[in-house]
Formats: structure tokens, C-alpha cells, sequence
């Protein structure tokens, strides 16, 4: 798919979809917000959110007393659902519409966080395009929570094919730049009762 084209899919998705509609919705986003929690080095932490979507993620950080957020997605109108429900809250969070295997970071994060993004990029020049943000995007000594769908995970999300991963290869895709340090399985229950088998791997920048 080109760049239009997963532009145009998420859009559709998200003003075609309510909340209780799509299979990744979390009324409580864990285990993010608690992975963030145990590493971040304060209240102060700079945070990227990849693919953030219309999560509840921005909210809860917020409410925890986060208040360097930066939100990241391909579609306006998955940020514009998010801002309106958050209010005057979202006039400190900084919102991005665009493709993360060609942002351009313009500083570096405390954390990186992805849930269910990556995983969506199947093909080796949109990993590494990725991949070359997200080295760029964290500071020495941060980190990154990423969740994607584990080995006995669904194979395909919003009619897409997604790369299936356990901690040790996600580690071997991320590289030696970053070290594992930690990683735990997830059974995430969508709005309709299915059960999707998830990992969520916390990695160090070095």
C-alpha cells in the first residue's frame, strides 16, 4: 500500500466506525499506561504515541499527570475524535497527522509507545523506514513499549495483513541499539467478546 492508500483506509475507519466498532478499542489502555508508568523517569516524561489513534491512552496519560504528550496518527479525523472528547485537556497534547515511516522526529522522546501500529508493516522498506524513526525519536537511555499482535495473534486487522511477532524477534527487528528488558502476553477482549492474543515488549535505548 502506498502512503494515500493507508491514509485513506484509516480515515475511512474512523469516520465510517464508532469506538465500540473497531476491534482495538480499551475503555482502560493496559497494559500501556501502566509499562509507560514503570518507565518513565517522572511526571515530566516526553511521550510519543504511534498510531495513537482515537485511544483513551492520551486521556489516562493526562489524568496520571503526564502533560509532554505527543499523539501520532495517519488519520485527522482518529485525532479530531480524540480531541473533542478530551476537551480543553488537548490544548497540551501535541497532535501530529502523519505517516510514521516518514515523520520527521523534531526532538527526541522518553518514550515511544505503539500499540498495534507496527505490526501493520509487513513490507521491509516500511519497517526499516520505521525503524530509522524510532532510533532517531529516543533519547539515550529511553525506551520504547510497543504492542503487536503475538505468534498465535490474529494474522490479519481491519481487513489487513499483519507481521506477527514474540519478544525475541521484535528484539532482533528493533536491533542492538535497543535492549529488551522487559515483555509480557496480553489477552486484549474487543468490544464484542473475541479474545486477540497480544505482546508487549519494553526496550531500552542504549
Amino acid at each position: 500500500m502506498t502512503a494515500s492508500d493507508w491514509q485513506s483506509h484509516w480515515q475511512t475507519v474512523y469516520l465510517t466506525k464508532g469506538e465500540q466498532q473497531v476491534s482495538w478499542s480499551q475503555a482502560d489502555p493496559q497494559p500501556s499506561l501502566r509499562l509507560i508508568e514503570t518507565v518513565a523517569p517522572g511526571r515530566d516524561a516526553s511521550i510519543v504515541d504511534v498510531g495513537s489513534g482515537a485511544s483513551r491512552l492520551v486521556d489516562a496519560l493526562l489524568a496520571s499527570g503526564f502533560h509532554d504528550v505527543t499523539l501520532l496518527d495517519l488519520s485527522e479525523a482518529a485525532l479530531a475524535n480524540a480531541r473533542e472528547r478530551i476537551g480543553a485537556a488537548g490544548d497540551a497534547v501535541h497532535w501530529i497527522v502523519g505517516d510514521a515511516t516518514v515523520w520527521q522526529p523534531q526532538q527526541t522522546f522518553d518514550i515511544w509507545h505503539d500499540r498495534a501500529a507496527f505490526h501493520f508493516l509487513v513490507e521491509e522498506p516500511d519497517r526499516a523506514a520505521y525503524l530509522d524513526r524510532l532510533h532517531r525519536g529516543v533519547k539515550a537511555g529511553g525506551h520504547a513499549v510497543i504492542g503487536t499482535f503475538a505468534l498465535d495473534g490474529p494474522e490479519k486487522c481491519s481487513g489487513l495483513p499483519v507481521q506477527r511477532y514474540d519478544p525475541a524477534t521484535l528484539s532482533r527487528t528493533i536491533g542492538p541499539a535497543f535492549e529488551l528488558i522487559a515483555h509480557e502476553a496480553h489477552r486484549h477482549v474487543t468490544p464484542w467478546g473475541a479474545t486477540q492474543s497480544f505482546q508487549f515488549s519494553v526496550l531500552r535505548r542504549k
